[in-house]
């Protein structure tokens, strides 16, 4: 993790969960965290917790101003990744047009706004590493337009690996992971969850957000990988 050393790595939704956990992994390698997210008391805890190498700004992915002022206010970034989403997961024929399109209005195009606006300072040899999710290429259950949201992030990564390039841009699609998320879901609910992933996945276990952390470091310092898509999934999606 020596190419992490004095570098700066910009984590959007890296208050909590596993944004957090990368943070704590960018820090312990040498490296400097700028967390962004809406709010500000678990930003300022999160910064307590990393000490001097982490600052914060608070910003709304939702809004292209709110993500313009807050690389306005950053000089230099070596690696971006943003975990912030906010959006409705149902069937087609449940969830109402604005809720089906939730997924894309704030995980897809919240990123793509991310990228763009972090553009004029990221490095020529930095990297993003997008966010989707193993339900792209294995659905699990009726929420289509939730799948189509994260085989569009695996696709914008590709993309925009061919447009940015020497930057490099790659994508992380994690199974159903045990952590921040899911604890705020109900106890029913998560377990149900839990023991439908357990049952459809090769290694039989839900995944740790330290387990994705640890393929979110890889992505940033893994000099020769662009384009690609890792699944830290335990084998859900070759099932």
């Amino acid at each position: 993790m020596t190419a992490l050393q004095d570098r700066t790595v910009v984590l959007i939704g890296g208050g909590a969960g596993i944004g957090l956990e990368v943070a704590r992994r960018v820090v312990a390698a040498g490296g400097s965290v700028v967390l962004g997210g809406r709010t500000a008391a678990t930003l300022d805890a999160a910064v307590a917790e990393l000490g001097s190498a982490a600052t914060r700004r608070v910003v709304d992915t939702a809004s292209p101003e709110s993500v313009a002022a807050f690389f306005a206010g950053v000089p230099r970034v070596d690696h971006v990744f943003t975990t912030a989403a906010t959006y409705r997961v149902g069937s087609l024929r449940e969830l109402s047009e604005t809720d089906a399109a939730s997924p894309f209005e704030s995980k897809f195009w919240g990123q793509y706004r991310v990228v763009r606006h972090a553009l004029p300072v990221l490095a020529t040899d930095g990297s993003v590493v997008l966010m989707a999710g193993a339900a792209s290429v294995r659905p699990p259950g009726p929420a289509s337009a939730y799948v189509a949201c994260n085989a569009a992030i695996e696709g914008l990564g590709r993309g925009l690996a061919t447009e940015l390039a020497p930057i490099r841009v790659n994508v992380v699609s994690p199974g159903t992971i045990d952590g921040h998320l899911w604890s705020q879901r109900p106890d029913d609910v998560r377990e149900a969850a839990f023991a439908q992933y357990r049952r459809d996945t090769l290694l039989h276990r839900v995944g740790t957000e330290a387990e994705v952390a640890d393929a979110v470091l890889y992505l940033f310092t893994s000099g020769y990988t662009t384009g690609s898509v890792l699944y830290p999934d335990g084998g859900y999606a070759l099932r």
